[in-house]
């Protein structure tokens, strides 16, 4: 393999090496790269900081009108439950869980601190 090592006009030092030894290169560096972000997901889990959905849990999220009405439900609360600890209004709370209406990104984020999940996790995708 040739590595040629030479400088810009500018000064800076670069290095030109055969097209398969860059994709090689840089494929080794997306693997480091994953594993990276595999060890801070699973250390989140240890910590308990994050939370694992199974198979089961992915379809009920799939069949549920929304995310919030999924979230809702796996925590186990009833909708009075939720609208009180959120500090929103409950019909406004069964709107939003039924696909009616969107909230605002303040309803989002007291149902999302309430049910222990990111804003994220509640906003449904776009018809």
């Amino acid at each position: 393999m040739t590595i040629v090592r030479t400088k810009t006009p500018a000064g800076e030092a670069i290095v030109i090496l055969p097209e398969a030894e860059f994709e090689r290169l840089r494929d080794l560096a997306e693997e480091a790269a994953d594993a990276c972000t595999l060890a801070a997901s699973l250390a989140r889990l240890q910590a308990g900081e994050e939370e694992l959905l199974s198979g089961d849990d992915l379809d009920a999220l799939r069949a549920a009108p929304t995310p919030l009405a999924f979230w809702r439900g796996k925590r186990g609360l009833s909708p009075e439950e939720l609208a009180r600890h959120a500090g929103v209004p409950e019909e406004r709370l069964g709107t939003v869980e039924r696909g009616e209406s969107i909230g605002d990104v303040q309803l989002y984020r007291r149902l999302a601190r309430a049910l222990g999940v990111e804003i994220e996790d509640l906003v449904p995708d776009a018809p």
